[in-house]
Order: structure tokens, then sequence, then C-alpha cells
């Protein structure tokens, strides 16, 4: 009798300790990777490394000097959870109904999207308006909501550049990673008919399936218990669980059309997440994959490519 109680004692007391580090590791993570600090943790990520071209364009690209010459008006809005939030808007140089609206990645700021932004800009001679994502840049937030709340900031968005652009505004969304993600999130919404397509480069199924990948694939972790905890923490901390912040449900219900883009050599975010998100989608669809593309930079190695059929996608649905 004595052993069996002491053998209880022992089991209750590895559980009660192997609890405490679950609960420890949930918080842990949620603070690694959406609280909004510093985040030192993806600096030498391997996954991240881009081809030495590809470098050269996004630290010091013509785009950079393209982009600080332009007149940009500062936009303000209140998101719904009453957080202020920054966009910027760049009229085109001649009068369109064309307006390409911009979500950037993980731990970006709506300046990296002038990237892309040149293109629709001096080519195909859109408005140009792009955003800071709440927990980036000048917006406020203290946490980062890898596209799930960000859905509806970008569905308030919308609405007022159709209230400043007029009611005939056509509009494309276009994000990249977790922008892409946040775009697609935002499919799956009410959103108005002034919205013509859509175009996800880099996207991410949802973000479980990405923090387990990521959580196995740099920590050498199991996702069971450490994500379900990790989701009660991001639940309690920021409101929205790791669970019901995903793309694919909300492209099961997408009523817009929907361009992919993937680099075939990503490794961050994998390839197949693009493809599932492709088969499930609702709406017409198409899907490109850039063989020699890592994670983002489809645009860079492939840049006419890219273009090409950037452009032949949205002649079907632009006027």
């Amino acid at each position: 009798m004595k052993k069996k109680k002491l053998w209880k004692k022992i089991v209750m007391g590895l559980f009660s300790v192997l609890l405490i580090i679950n609960i420890i590791a949930g918080f842990f993570f949620y603070d690694l990777a959406i609280e909004r600090n510093v985040k030192d943790f993806l600096v030498g990520n391997a996954d991240l490394e881009v081809s030495a071209e590809a470098m050269d364009v996004f630290l010091a690209g013509d785009w950079r000097d393209w982009s600080a010459q332009q007149s940009f008006e500062l936009w303000e809005m209140e998101s719904y959870d009453g957080l202020n939030l920054k966009g910027y808007y760049l009229e085109a140089e001649e009068p369109t109904n064309n307006t390409v609206v911009f979500a950037h990645g993980y731990l970006g700021r709506a300046n990296d999207m002038s990237l892309f932004g040149e293109y629709y800009y001096e080519e195909l001679g859109y408005n140009m308006f792009t955003a800071d994502l709440r927990g980036h840049g000048q917006s406020e937030g203290d946490y980062i909501g890898f596209g799930w709340h960000d859905r509806l900031d970008y569905v308030d968005w919308v609405e007022k550049i159709i209230e400043e652009l007029g009611s005939d505004t056509e509009i494309i969304l276009h994000g990249v990673s977790m922008g892409a993600a946040t775009v697609l999130m935002a499919s799956g919404e009410d959103l108005p008919e002034n919205v013509k397509a859509i175009v996800a480069d880099s996207p991410y199924t949802g973000v479980q399936e990405l923090f387990s990948y990521q959580l196995h694939r740099m920590f050498h972790l199991p996702e069971f218990p450490i994500i379900p905890t990790t989701g009660l923490v991001t639940n309690m901390k920021a409101g929205y669980t790791l669970k019901e912040a995903s793309a694919l449900k909300q492209v099961r219900k997408a009523e817009i059309p929907i361009l992919y883009i993937h680099g075939n050599k990503d490794t961050f975010v994998p390839t197949v997440m693009a493809e599932k998100l492709y088969e499930n989608t609702k709406s017409d669809a198409e899907i490109i994959i850039f063989e020699e593309a890592s994670h983002g930079e489809s645009f860079v190695v492939e840049r006419e490519a890219y273009k090409e059929n950037l452009s032949l996608f949205l002649n079907k649905y632009i006027q």
C-alpha cells in the first residue's frame, strides 16, 4: 500500500512538473513569436536565407529610392478594438479607378511593399495604398495578429478607400507572407464588390499549421502539448487562438478570384501550403510556382515572369 501511494505521489509530481513546464513554454512561445518586441530568434535562420542578388534588391534596390521620392498621404483609422492604425496612400499620376492595397509580411512595415508598388504605380498606372499592420511600424498594437485580426482591419481599410476614392473604385489586394495570409483571411469576409481580385504571395494555410511546422523545424519539438497551450495563452493575451486563425477555412468561403504565388525553394513557409490553399479555394483561382525562388523572393529572382503572369491575371478582372 505504501509503495502504491509513493508511486502515485511520484506520478502526480511528474505530471505537475510537466504541466508547469508546458505552461511556461506556452508563455515563452507567445512572447517569442506574437508579443510585439524584438525578434532576435529569426537572425541567422537558414530558411530565410535568400540569394545575394535578392538580398541586394531587398536592402538597397532602386525601389527604395523610388519610394522615398513619392509623396505618400498619411491616412489614419481606428480599428474595431480601438487601435490607431496608419496607412499610406499614393495617387496615380493619371486619373484611374484602379487601386492596389498591399499587406506586408511578419516584422515588416508598409514601405516594404513599395518593392511591388513601383510596378503597379509606374507600369500599370494604379493608385497605391499600403498600411502598417497592427503591431508593426507606426500602427498601434502590442501583439502580432498573423492576419487574423488584421483581416478585419483590411475590410475597414477597403471601406475607407471606397469612401475616399468613390464607389467606382476597383481594388486589388496584394499580400506577401503574413500579408498574403491577411488578404486570404479577408477573402472569407463580406468584402465589397469593389474588390476584384487577390494576389497571395508565399501564404500559409493557418497559424497553427505554421507554428507546428516551425516548432518542429526550428526547435525539434512536438506540436502537442505546446501548440494548444500557446493557443490558450494567445487567446488570453491577444484575443484569438492559433487554430481559428485559418486562411484555409476562409478561402473555402471566398467569392473573389485569387492568384497564388510561391517559391519552390521556400522552406520557411513550405510550398505545399500554397498548393493546399489553391485546391481548397471556392472562387476562381490560379497558382504559379517559381522553381528557383525562396520565401517571398519570387518577384526578385523571376521578375519578368512574375510581372507577366500578374498582368495576365489582373487583366481578367480589372477594367
